[in-house]
């Protein structure tokens, strides 16, 4: 048996499909995988948790770690003494990595070579392989795009993902019409930087371009979701669809962070408090039944009482009714662990004071 564990994103999730059915294709019995997420310090000390929780569990099993935090800190779970290999981000998606995999497990591998990472800098394409079915879900993902160009100083995700690319539409949408013939009634479109869906293809087609691809030559789909958005990268195609596709549900989920000029220049950001506004302001014009999600960040570093105040008062502005907080911490290797950092006495005020905007919307996760 392969037990996949997924934390993280739901690109995360699609991906654990391929990785169950190439580790059981492979051969490996008595397998668990960690598909781990390293977009806070928490996700990657939870996966350590789990890791040495499973392991008491089932002190037999062969353990695997994989995903964005194998990708960008190996030598942390490779010096774990529970886990038996370390997978990078673009193997665990090969079926000849698993293979690979499957034959150190029959003739040993010394400590040393536990780490299998790749060098993702160079990679240019990313394949979409077809999956009848997502184990444990009402709903199945479709993954459009991988990676990210831009480098908010928060961020560790580019390092764990690489850089920026594109699903070509003719093979998303032959995933989704699968998908809806296996019986699922809502497919959700996925990918670390979603809405730069398309710059690396020939013709540059946008995200909108796809929706509307996908929603016309899959008829029997009744609902098209999409994850996180950018709302500076929203195309006007995408846009229209929001008006005109009933299909295409009334739930945008956004990557704002903050509510503050300044800090939204500190952290790289490409949109302003203003954008914004207008953006959620168009949106809701367009379709009045829409709904915003959106990620903020509490105590980024040199953030003061006012600037919080300012993310605050966006959530009234934007009328967001979801909110996923995070509380910042430092993630190694980016430029914003070496800015003056905010007290966490502080940070966790700040915090509470978000939980209390939405109280039965609100998620708040240490960053």
């Amino acid at each position: 048996m392969v037990e996949v564990v997924t934390f993280g994103c739901r690109l995360n999730s699609a991906e654990s499909e391929l990785v169950r059915r190439n580790a059981q294709a492979a051969g490996l019995t008595d397998t668990i995988v960690i598909n781990s997420c390293a977009v806070t310090a928490e996700a990657v000390c939870q996966a350590r948790q789990t890791i040495r929780r499973l392991k008491r569990q089932r002190p037999g099993a062969k353990i695997v770690v994989t995903g964005c935090a194998a990708q960008t800190e190996p030598a942390t779970f490779a010096q774990m003494p529970e886990v038996d290999r370390v997978l990078g981000n673009l193997s665990k998606n090969s079926a000849a990595a698993w293979t690979d995999v499957k034959r150190a497990f029959d003739f040993g591998v010394a400590a040393e070579e536990k780490i299998m990472i790749d060098d993702l800098a160079s990679v240019r394409d990313t394949a979409l392989h077809l999956i009848d079915g997502f184990e444990g879900h009402t709903r199945a993902f479709v993954q459009a795009q991988n990676g990210c160009d831009h480098r908010c100083t928060f961020c560790i995700i580019p390092y764990g993902r690489g850089p920026s690319r594109s699903v070509a539409i003719g093979e998303v949408v032959a995933q989704t019409r699968r998908l809806a013939g296996n019986g699922y009634r809502e497919i959700v479109l996925t990918g670390v930087d979603l809405t730069a869906y398309g710059l690396d293809l020939p013709g540059k087609p946008r995200l909108g371009a796809l929706v509307r691809a996908i929603l016309r030559h899959v008829p029997e789909l009744p609902r098209l979701r999409l994850s996180s958005l950018d709302p500076v990268e929203v195309d006007a195609d995408l846009m229209r669809a929001l008006a005109e596709e009933a299909r295409l549900m009334p739930h945008l989920h956004l990557s704002l962070q903050a509510g503050d000029d300044l800090i939204l220049k500190r952290m790289k950001r490409r949109h302003l408090r203003a954008d914004a506004i207008r953006f959620c302001e168009e949106a809701r014009r367009l379709r009045p039944d829409l709904v915003f999600g959106a990620d903020l960040i509490a105590g980024f570093p040199t953030e003061t009482e006012a600037q919080f105040q300012n993310t605050l008062a966006l959530v009234e502005d934007c009328d967001l009714t979801h909110l996923h907080v995070f509380s910042f911490s430092p993630r190694t290797g980016t430029p914003a662990a070496r800015m003056p950092q905010v007290e966490r006495a502080v940070i966790h005020i700040w915090d509470e004071e978000k939980q209390a905007l939405r109280p039965a919307a609100v998620s708040c996760t240490p960053w």
